[in-house]
């Protein structure tokens, strides 16, 4: 069976603010252009806590082509996601709850799900945290927006 691992990265500005997000998936053992994947985003007028989850979604919501029995490994940088996932009235819950509805529902798709916090050190959360940027200051300038990392960026990924 298949396994993947995604890296996600959100940010806001200040909060409420600003904000943007990036996910990166790698499925692992394969190599080449068709192996990774990734996207970013940003809003206005949101928080970090609906860029965390959003990030989360988006990410999960990245995994639609992959049969929902893939072992996925989610590497975070939010250190209250892991136990804001695992409990039913945390923060996240009662302050967004449009974001955390989604973020449940895309988790309760994977069965497979492991969450590892990632480092900030780790170059792969540079990379992340770039896009992340990127989408806070596109919402910035444009309003909403999400797009696809293009793929020679995507095979300068450290991860």
């Amino acid at each position: 069976m298949a396994a993947v691992t995604v890296w996600i990265s959100s940010l806001c500005r200040s909060d409420p603010g600003y904000g943007g997000w990036a996910w990166v998936r790698r499925i692992d053992g394969e190599a080449g252009p068709s192996a990774i994947k990734g996207a970013a985003g940003g809003e206005r007028r949101t928080t970090s806590a609906t860029m965390s989850l959003t990030a989360l979604s988006e990410a999960l919501d990245g995994l639609s082509d992959l049969p929902a029995g893939t072992a996925v490994t989610l590497r975070f940088l939010d250190p209250d996601l892991a136990g804001q996932l695992v409990t039913s009235d945390g923060d996240y819950a009662t302050t967004e709850p449009d974001a955390w509805a989604a973020a449940r529902a895309a988790v309760a798709k994977r069965p497979i799900l492991e969450l590892v916090p990632a480092a900030p050190a780790d170059a792969a959360s540079g990379f992340l945290n770039a896009w992340a940027e990127f989408g806070l200051d596109t919402a910035k300038s444009r309003g909403s927006f999400k797009a696809a990392i293009p793929k020679p960026n995507l095979m300068k990924f450290p991860g």
